[in-house]
């Protein structure tokens, strides 16, 4: 059995996401844009898989939580009436020497951390990105990026009330980009000025928050240990003191992640009361009130929101999933693997032509790729020997390989290898699809 390595530095995981096309630094060619990546091939597949089980919990195997996909643009009302462009700000210090700008929470002291130059006080910065609509920039045709999906869910509450048959308690799941002008970014994608979010509005009674709050801490908490498959001791739960809150929340917590630059938030969970639908109330004029028809009551409701970036889920995905093995007596046995879950694998299954160079086997390899690749991806390597293909697939986490050799000729069967435990069985080509669909389970 090999022996397994789990401590992991940021060094190691940022060298695999770009040497493996996971992730690159965006507009690299013209020196880069910093806050600012691009997902390669595998980091599309990866990112894709994230989404698609966060759909899945949060929307598919729910009677009472549906969809939306709102603009990311919008006028400046609904910032102003949401509070963004009143609060939505971060304290910033600025270097007297070499005038670099931090956070005031990213800096230990007083000191520059580049120079060693005197910071100034910290001063309140607006994050949030401004752009124009239409031919002139002016006063009139200021808009912002959104800098939360949250706001497009609650200017959407009543169109989505109106057009299903749901009643409260229910939810909007959404997921979409958002963009936030942070003064430093830094420890690779963790934070970004461009991000995707998968936020939860779940719109509840009031006086039914406290119980629909600590549901969603729990139900987040077990989500990412159990169907995520993160490990629990690298997660916690912290909830907020009283001076940390956000200007619209009345209780919030955070799942925290044991990143290798230390302990932070990976989810948020926040009881954001009525204020926003209250706020827009106020700022638009329309009617956002509930009308319970069974106790005839009329009221605002509450919303319990949990919220998880994108970048941050990837980020521990894949931090939590990599691991160097010793593989045999010898210095030079040992394996990088990234041991995702098979529904969050970029590839499920490689398949190899033992020899690349003998029509026959990579005429069979290419039938068995063709018969498995309409239901889930399958990756063709025929690059090198097959130890250097092994080797190749347990970088990038793909769960199985399935070697066609000479043997398949004579009696339809092919090797099929384990990426976790590297042991190899073989089974017959026509038991396969069933053989992958058992094992994956619902994609």
């Amino acid at each position: 059995m090999a022996g397994e390595e789990r401590a992991v530095s940021m060094d190691q995981v940022v060298s695999l996401a770009k040497r493996r096309g996971f992730v690159y630094g965006s507009n690299e060619i013209y020196g880069g844009l910093s806050g600012f990546w691009d997902y390669g091939p595998l980091g599309v597949e990866l990112k894709q898989n994230i989404k698609r089980a966060w759909w899945r919990a949060m929307v598919q195997m729910r009677d009472n939580v549906v969809g939306l996909d709102s603009s990311i643009i919008a006028p400046p009302a609904v910032f102003a009436a949401s509070g963004h462009l009143q609060n939505f700000n971060d304290p910033l210090v600025e270097c007297e020497k070499c005038k670099r700008r931090f956070r005031d929470d990213d800096v230990e002291s007083d000191v520059c951390p580049s120079c060693g130059g005197h910071l100034s006080p910290p001063r309140q910065f607006n994050t949030m990105f401004q752009t124009h609509v239409g031919p002139v920039a002016d006063d009139a045709s200021v808009a912002y990026l959104r800098p939360e999906t949250a706001q497009g869910t609650f200017v959407n509450y009543r169109n989505v009330l109106q057009t299903t048959p749901h009643k409260v308690p229910f939810g909007i799941a959404q997921i979409g980009k958002s963009f936030r002008n942070e003064i430093t970014t830094g420890n690779f994608i963790f934070r970004c000025r461009e991000f995707e979010q998968m936020e939860l509005e779940f719109f509840v009674k009031p006086g039914t928050d406290d119980e629909w709050f600590d549901y969603w801490r729990k139900e987040r908490f077990r989500w990412w240990t159990q169907d995520m498959g993160i490990r629990a001791e690298n997660v916690r739960i912290r909830d907020h003191e009283k001076s940390e809150l956000s200007h619209y929340s009345k209780q919030t917590s955070d799942i925290e992640y044991a990143y290798p630059f230390g302990t932070k938030e990976l989810e948020g969970i926040a009881d954001r009361t009525d204020f926003d639908l209250k706020a827009h109330i106020a700022g638009s004029g329309a009617d956002l009130d509930y009308f319970d028809e069974e106790s005839r009551e009329r009221f605002v409701p509450y919303v319990i929101e949990p919220a998880a970036g994108l970048e941050r889920s990837f980020l521990v995905v894949l931090l939590d999933a990599y691991a160097e093995e010793q593989t045999g007596t010898k210095p030079g046995d040992r394996r990088t693997v990234l041991k995702l879950g098979p529904r969050l694998a970029p590839y499920k299954v490689a398949v190899f032509p033992l020899m690349a160079n003998r029509p026959a086997l990579v005429e069979k390899a290419r039938s068995v790729y063709d018969a498995l690749r309409p239901y889930f991806t399958v990756a063709w390597d025929d690059i090198g020997n097959v130890g250097k293909r092994y080797r190749r697939q347990d970088e990038i986490g793909t769960p199985w390989a399935i070697t066609v050799d000479f043997e398949t000729l004579e009696n339809n069967t092919v090797t099929v290898r384990d990426r976790d435990s590297m042991e190899q069985d073989r089974h017959d080509v026509d038991s396969l699809l069933h053989l992958f669909l058992e094992r994956l389970g619902p994609l």
